[in-house]
């Protein structure tokens, strides 16, 4: 059987991955390898679907473990990617899409010479804070804190094989599935 082949997608909060990828992910029948996180679900995120929502203890003791990929604390919560849903996928041949920030991204890479690095940007920073803003899932406080760490986030877009500018959601699903397409 053939190995499937790994997407790493990464940037900014508000760049709009999420969207993005569920929406190819629903075009082509991929699987989003799901990530785990200590922070709390948002209305309508389902455990085992959206995320894995672990408390601190249970992340660190996987943690201990080995049991994750990559991991991270960004916005002073615990993000990771279980080497078991990548693992099992790959081997059945399936392709895998990681939706993780770039410091995750590049501890796969490191694991995964071979993964194919995509990172998202909005054409503004300005964009950025609009669609932060437009979610209306965050206070003030933590608007700021992603619009700070965007900035510093931006400055690994160097490390990434292909860059995505999101003007619209249905260019960038787009120009996704055509990369994905490419490697098959």
């Amino acid at each position: 059987m053939t190995k499937g082949n790994l997407f790493v997608v990464s940037g900014p909060s508000g760049a709009g991955k999420s969207t993005i990828c569920r929406l190819v992910r629903k075009m082509l029948k991929i699987n989003l390898a799901t990530s785990a996180t200590t922070r709390k679900p948002r209305k309508g995120e389902v455990n085992g679907v959206d995320y894995y929502f672990l408390s601190i203890e249970e992340f660190e003791e996987k943690l201990r473990n080995g049991d994750f990929l990559e991991h991270a604390k960004v916005h002073e919560n615990y993000y990771g990617t279980l080497k078991s849903e990548v693992e099992n996928r790959l081997s059945n041949g399936e392709n895998v899409i990681l939706e993780i920030d770039v410091q995750g991204g590049l501890q796969v890479k490191e694991v995964y010479p071979e993964a194919n690095m995509v990172f998202f940007k909005t054409p503004t920073l300005k964009e950025l804070e609009k669609r932060l803003r437009g979610r209306k899932t965050d206070d003030e406080e933590t608007i700021q804190l992603r619009l700070k760490n965007s900035l510093k986030e931006l400055e690994f877009e160097n490390k990434y094989d292909i860059s995505i500018i999101n003007y619209t959601v249905e260019k960038s699903c787009e120009e996704l599935i055509n990369i994905i397409k490419s490697k098959n």
